[in-house]
């Protein structure tokens, strides 16, 4: 497996968000991690899988305080959460990431072959990753580190960026405290991955069906502009209504 010159790709979304993401790491794990600038401070909305320093990469970003949250627990969104010092998470799954013992792994074959079928891509061979960041980095080395978080939060609280408010919403179904961050004057929403343009995932170890039945109406009473996800590309209110719909014809 070959080193790669640079471990992350970025591109600028608008003049307050910047889009990062890992290019080397397969589709199925390839988290969305998004820089919000603020006044007073900025956001970063998930931090990917740890294999490379986050906090190095987005060094020239901000020169802000920063407050990283995690959308929920899974490793492919908390991988780089203890670089940063201000950390928020939903309370039911900030014990959780303390002593981080979740499922991670970065070989295809711990993972059943249905979950990543329609993300099949030959490039990746035995492993979810197809470069290394160093020739220090290894397979078997990787983990997460736990860490504890600085806030928790719950439904209906604010991540406040001085002339930007985020509003946290819970939108279990996906995981047990999975989260989502709405700009009502914007009408944005940070979705994670209760949410996003592509297969769903509603049979993992701690989702729960009809919690995302409830979490899917909810999403499409929202006014919504614009939905950035945790994996794929950002979508409108059409698309939404479209995903919301189908999931619920599927399942409700």
């Amino acid at each position: 497996m070959h080193i790669c010159d640079r471990w992350f790709e970025r591109r600028t979304v608008n003049s307050t968000i910047t889009l990062l993401w890992e290019p080397h790491v397969h589709p199925f794990l390839r988290c969305n991690i998004w820089h919000v600038r603020g006044r007073d401070r900025d956001m970063l909305i998930d931090t990917g899988l740890g294999i490379a320093s986050l906090a190095e990469e987005i060094v020239d970003l901000t020169d802000k305080p920063l407050t990283a949250v995690a959308t929920h627990i899974h490793y492919d969104h908390v991988g780089s959460m203890h670089e940063f010092d201000e950390r928020v998470m939903h309370e039911i799954e900030a014990p959780r990431l303390a002593h981080y013992s979740e499922f991670a792994t970065l070989r295809v074959a711990d993972v059943p072959q249905d979950l990543i079928l329609a993300y099949d891509d030959p490039a990746y061979g035995d492993y979810f990753i197809k470069a290394r960041p160093s020739d220090t980095f290894t397979v078997a080395s990787y983990g997460i580190k736990g860490i504890d978080v600085t806030r928790t939060v719950i439904d209906g609280d604010v991540i406040d960026l001085g002339n930007r408010h985020f509003e946290v919403m819970h939108l279990p179904g996906h995981s047990p405290g999975s989260i989502g961050l709405y700009e009502a004057a914007s009408s944005t929403l940070f979705s994670g991955d209760a949410i996003y343009d592509g297969p769903l995932l509603d049979q993992l170890p701690d989702s729960n069906v009809p919690d995302y039945v409830a979490t899917m109406r909810r999403l499409r009473g929202l006014n919504i502009s614009v939905v950035h996800g945790g994996h794929e590309a950002s979508f409108g209110r059409q698309r939404l209504v479209e995903i919301v719909d189908r999931y619920l014809q599927s399942n409700a």
